[in-house]
């Protein structure tokens, strides 16, 4: 990797750190804090709305990456356009609630300008074969995008757990990429955001100084969408590793969504039944859930994905094969299960 790529990420993590620490001060200043109430996961009140910082850092290394002919323009603009729209909407959000149908329809529309920019749903590879799904495909991949950015807001609920399993994601991507050589401008890009996530992690890590809020939960689940997208242009099975990477989140919201879906319960109604949830109320620590995550990430996941990533052919069973014990242990844990019960 290029040093001045390696420059340009550590200028970010400082960029995202110093900001994150001035985003902090101005919530205090004017009231923008995060109230406890039943269904938080906190007990006192906290600044919100620090992935700002992420956001202006992140966006701040793609200009930079763009002068340094690091990053493609159809990658620049899929990145800057939707991901600056799934922010403002995030951040508007953090202040006034605005409403579902609003909220989704900015999200659809930012999912439908990446894949115009990145030339839709490329082919994927399902076992031995690599199928163009057409349209069908363009289709999964906007469903999937504005899964994604709601995912990350709805793991978003205790100290550090979010952008930890950014940085994780991210950073994990662009290891795989350069051990395989898939990829000229991926891993600047992924480390650009991972230092940009490194940077607000460093005051969001249990007990945080500041939360996440929309505007960078969103922001994070759009970028890491696309960017699973850009991968599977020079891979068609890299969708497969970055799910198998994202596997505790994927896993877990959708076990609760669907369960709740069941029960006929509200999905945009907030709530405290994810399994991180239950296991923070139960060992009465962010830290210990937060902790734990990482290390499934790194003991199981990570080995998963490198392992789909060398036998391409077989990345969609592997990540099947990675994500079951996960289901398994959600439910046991009580993903989606109704609040009160144990």
């Amino acid at each position: 990797m290029r040093p001045e790529i390696l420059l340009v990420s550590g200028l970010v993590l400082a960029l995202s750190a110093s900001l994150t620490r001035a985003v902090r001060a101005f919530c205090w200043k004017h009231g923008w804090l995060d109230v406890p109430n039943e269904r938080s996961s906190h007990v006192v009140a906290t600044a919100r709305g620090g992935g700002l910082s992420i956001v202006i850092a992140a966006t701040c290394a793609l200009l930079a990456l763009r002068w340094l002919h690091a990053i493609d323009t159809d990658l620049l603009l899929a990145l800057i356009g939707g991901g600056g729209a799934v922010a403002i909407v995030g951040l508007v959000d953090d202040q006034r609630r605005l409403s579902g149908g609003i909220r989704l329809s900015v999200h659809f529309a930012a999912g439908l300008w990446a894949l115009i920019c990145l030339g839709g749903l490329p082919p994927l590879a399902f076992g031995g074969h690599v199928v163009n799904l057409g349209w069908a495909g363009h289709v999964l991949g906007l469903l999937g995008i504005v899964w994604s950015i709601n995912l990350l807001n709805f793991m978003d609920g205790i100290d550090g757990i979010a952008a930890s399993e950014a940085v994780f994601i991210i950073c994990s991507g662009v290891l795989l990429t350069l051990a395989h050589g898939q990829s000229t401008q991926l891993p600047g890009v992924g480390l650009a955001f991972g230092a940009a996530c490194l940077g607000f992690l460093l005051w969001n890590w249990p007990p945080a100084s500041i939360f996440m809020g929309d505007v960078g939960s969103g922001y994070l689940g759009y970028v890491i969408s696309v960017l699973a997208i850009a991968a599977a242009r020079d891979n068609p099975a890299a969708v497969w590793i970055w799910l198998t990477l994202g596997g505790v989140f994927f896993v877990d919201a959708t076990v609760t969504l669907v369960r709740r879906a069941i029960r006929g319960e509200r999905l945009h109604e907030a709530h405290r039944s994810h399994a991180y949830q239950r296991l923070a109320r139960l060992w009465g620590s962010h830290r210990r859930v937060t902790v734990t995550l990482v290390l499934v990430n790194v003991a199981w996941l990570l080995p998963c994905a490198w392992l789909a990533a060398l036998h391409p052919g077989a990345a969609m069973w592997i990540s099947v094969g990675a994500l079951a014990p996960l289901v398994i242990l959600a439910v046991g844990a009580g993903s989606g299960r109704r609040e009160g019960n144990s």
